[in-house]
């Protein structure tokens, strides 16, 4: 595909490709990134299902633009880790599951966000307030979020 060929001979591609700090530099970012986004949705994911408890859901509505934050991190990384094997990755099934993962994931987080504005107050006074349907989002979302970094790991090695 043209235009593959064409991202794979830009600057940045090349920089990222072939000079000695161009990959680890965009590859740590993708990390910080990562650990910063599903971090946050994870830890949220489990507190619904109630896995985990303690901490409340109020505490986590201030964290959505840190975890936005990180996914725009990611976003510019992994955009910048694509062009350098964009021929490669565009045809392989775990670049493609990892991407599909992570918009799924992103999906199901607003649609988290948007319930949590609304429910935290409740959710926080009695676990036992969260809907069914809110517990199946959290277990989407984990699913979404662990399925993205399981296929990111595969793109290595398929």
């Amino acid at each position: 595909m043209p235009v593959f060929e064409w991202l794979e001979t830009t600057a940045l591609a090349i920089w990222v490709g072939e000079s000695l700090w161009g990959y680890p530099i965009v590859l740590g970012m993708h990390a910080i990134g990562l650990a910063i986004v599903v971090g946050i949705f994870i830890m949220l994911d489990l507190r619904m299902l109630r896995v985990i408890r303690g901490v409340s859901f109020d505490a986590f509505l201030s964290l959505f633009r840190l975890a936005w934050i990180g996914l725009l991190v990611n976003t510019i990384s992994g955009s910048a880790l694509f062009t350098s094997q964009a021929t490669t990755f565009v045809e392989s099934a775990p670049f493609l599951i990892k991407i599909s993962s992570v918009i799924a994931g992103v999906i199901v987080g607003i649609v988290i966000q948007r319930r949590l504005k609304l429910r935290a107050a409740d959710w926080d006074n009695a676990d036992t307030n969260i809907e069914s349907s809110a517990r199946a989002l959290a277990a989407l979302s984990l699913v979404c979020w662990i399925g993205a970094i399981f296929a990111g790991r595969l793109i290595a090695y398929l």
